[in-house]
This record gives C-alpha cells, sequence and structure tokens, in this order.
C-alpha cells in the first residue's frame, strides 16, 4: 500500500469512528432503575458500592442508562429486597443471599455460610470453579440474574453484653445472626433472631438482644455497637468472605441493550475488588479507634468454635439430603473448597503466620 493512500485510509477511518461513537450513543435508550439497598444510609462502603456501580454505568453511558440508589427501608424493608426484584418493584437490588434462607437455604451459598471461603477464594469459585453458573441456575427461579458486587472480607463475631468463656455461655443466649448460622448457634444453645441492620443497635440497647453481629470494625464503629455492649469477639466464622450481590428482575435485564448489559456487569466487577478494599483500608484504623474507646478484644473459646464447626457441616450434610437445590450448589462448593484450602495451607497461611509474627517482634 502506498503511504498516502495509508494516510488518507486511515484518516477516513478515524474521522468515521469518531463520528460513528455519538450517533451510536444518540441510538441508545434513555434508562432510568431503582436500586434497593439492604443496608442504612450510614454504612457508606456497602451504600457506597451501590452508588459506584451506578455511577459507572451513567459514566459509560452518557448519562443515558441511570440507576438511583435507596438505602435500606427508603423504598423497601432491608430484608425484602429479594421481593422487590422479583417481583419487579424496582428493578434491580444490593443484598446479601443469607438474608432469605427462610425461603431457601440454598441462598445462604450466594453470600457465605460458616467456616466457609474467604473473599479470594469466594471469587475464584464464583468465577472460575462453576459458581455463577449454579447460583444463576438456582436465581433463575425467583426471576433474577445476580451479579457479584462486593465483599466485605473476614468479619468479626460481634458484640456481646457480657462475656463468652465457653460454649455453655451460648444457653440462651439472645443474638442477632443472619442467614444458616442462626440455626447452628441454635444447635448450640443460642436464640437467633433476624434483625435488619438499622434495627440492631436499639434492639441491643434495650436488650431485647444479648449480642449481635453486623460487619467489622469501620461499619460497626459508626453504628456505635460499643456504646451498648463492650466485649468484641472475632473471628466472624460466619463470614470468612461475605459476598454482597445485585440482583436485577430478569425481565429488566432481558430488555437492556447489550451494550448496556455488559456495561452494568463491568461496574458490578469494579464494586466487587473496590468494597473489600475499601473495607481492607479501613478496619485497622477503626479497630485501634474503637479499642481507644474501651473496647475489649476477646476469640471465641476454642470449644466453642470446634462444636460451631462440627454442628455446621453435619447441618449442609443433612440439608442437602433433602433439598435438590442446596444439594447442586453444594456439590459444586465443598470440592473446591477443598482444593483451594489445600493450596492456602501452602503457601498463603504460612506466609501470613510468619509475616504477622515477625511484625509484632
Amino acid at each position: 500500500m502506498k503511504r498516502r493512500a495509508f494516510i488518507t485510509s486511515a484518516g477516513v477511518g478515524l474521522a468515521a469512528s469518531s463520528l460513528a461513537a455519538p450517533a451510536i450513543a444518540q441510538s441508545q435508550p434513555q434508562i432510568h432503575w431503582r436500586l434497593a439497598s439492604s443496608f442504612p444510609k450510614s454504612t457508606d462502603i456497602l451504600v457506597g458500592t451501590s452508588e459506584l456501580i451506578a455511577k459507572r454505568v451513567a459514566e459509560a453511558t452518557d448519562g443515558k442508562f441511570q440507576i438511583r440508589v435507596h438505602p435500606g427501608g427508603e423504598l423497601v424493608p432491608g430484608l425484602q429486597v429479594l421481593d422487590a426484584v422479583q417481583n419487579g418493584t424496582v428493578e434491580c437490588g444490593h443484598t446479601c443471599g443469607y438474608y432469605y434462607v427462610g425461603k431457601d437455604p440454598t441462598f445462604a451459598f450466594d453470600t457465605t455460610v460458616p467456616f466457609g471461603p474467604n473473599a479470594r477464594q469466594q471469587n475464584a469459585w464464583f468465577q472460575y470453579g462453576g459458581g455463577q453458573e449454579v447460583m444463576r441456575t438456582f436465581f433463575k427461579t425467583y426471576n433474577i440474574i445476580q451479579f457479584q458486587a462486593g465483599n466485605t472480607g473476614a468479619q468479626m463475631g460481634g458484640w456481646y453484653r457480657k462475656e463468652i468463656k465457653s460454649l455453655a455461655d451460648f444457653n440462651g443466649l439472645k443474638i442477632r445472626i443472619a442467614g444458616i448460622t442462626g440455626q447452628i448457634m441454635a444447635k448450640m444453645g443460642a436464640v437467633p433472631t433476624q434483625i435488619a441492620g438499622s434495627d440492631v443497635y436499639p434492639a441491643l440497647e434495650k436488650g431485647t438482644i444479648d449480642a449481635a453481629e453486623f460487619v467489622g470494625p469501620y461499619d460497626d464503629e459508626k453504628l456505635g455497637f460499643y456504646q451498648v455492649a463492650k466485649y468484641y469477639y472475632y473471628p466472624g466464622w460466619w463470614e470468612g468472605g461475605p459476598q454482597v450481590s445485585l440482583y436485577v428482575n430478569q425481565q429488566q435485564w432481558d430488555q437492556l441493550p447489550k451494550t448496556y448489559q455488559a456495561i452494568l456487569a463491568a461496574a458490578c466487577a469494579e464494586g466487587n475488588g473496590a468494597m473489600v478494599a475499601r473495607y481492607d483500608a479501613e478496619n485497622a484504623k477503626a479497630l485501634k479507634r474503637l479499642v481507644a474507646k474501651g473496647t475489649i478484644l476477646r476469640p471465641y473459646p476454642r470449644d466453642l468454635m470446634e462444636a460451631a464447626h462440627k454442628s455446621a457441616f453435619e447441618l449442609y450434610d443433612e440439608i442437602a439430603k433433602t433439598n435438590p437445590n442446596f444439594k447442586a450448589v453444594y456439590d459444586s462448593w465443598k470440592p473446591f473448597l477443598d482444593e483451594a484450602q489445600l493450596w492456602f495451607r501452602v503457601a498463603e497461611l504460612p506466609y501470613d503466620n510468619f509475616v504477622q509474627a515477625a511484625g509484632r517482634k
């Protein structure tokens, strides 16, 4: 090809592409969605991730695809987001699957189950271990398509009005706990109850509950739990890598142009990574502040942890025998988790243990 001809044709191509882009953008429809969050406005990382997703979608579509974020309780109660998305009351929702285990315990795998994967392992299972496929098959029966849209990382074990010295102290303990963990704690003698995030503080303050867990130091400090319960336990053995998801009504998703679908999926992927990064950046600082304010850190007693682990996997086996949805996901999840933990035992755990010990000297 002659140089002049190449330059001329290339120039035409560039000009054509620069002209075509606005025309393509102009051809796309104006769409306005509402997003119902399960989380209170004060949890700026959780709600902030919803806002990040909405912002990216708007930016990538020249403002033609707008998603308005509504914190928990503004449109629907925090624990009714799934229903609102399923029946089309809202187009999408940002929530946690384990809030809905009363409908089917299979929902728990969308967030986490006790002694399950950490955040990296959860991502690995969803993205490369078949997790997304089995979970989307399940969600399709609820008229929903689901996207990973956040992870808090390992959480704390919660706030207690009194010290827990052994498993026996769980007898009769009224605790706010979400998901399948409530069934495990009931086996251990506790009295679990599920309360939306915005209602936890008053319940703990009034003594309606004896203990509560939410997320970790950054959110817990903002919600003021240290003011009404001084003992702060770790680790949150039921939330090693809890995922937050975006639920989209299937009909609304199907009506989106393919470009908008790709943009929304990409925005969720960004939100998925951003959430855990923000929590990792903020939790250590918040933990220091909480201790300075009088918070007493305590590890869970060993006998309690061992009893919980045993009860957890006994429960999973029991549910899998009678619930085909649960079994289909569990049969994907458990082998993958076993392999992932093998790798982490060899490389990640020894590295982390050494670095932590060396840093304390």
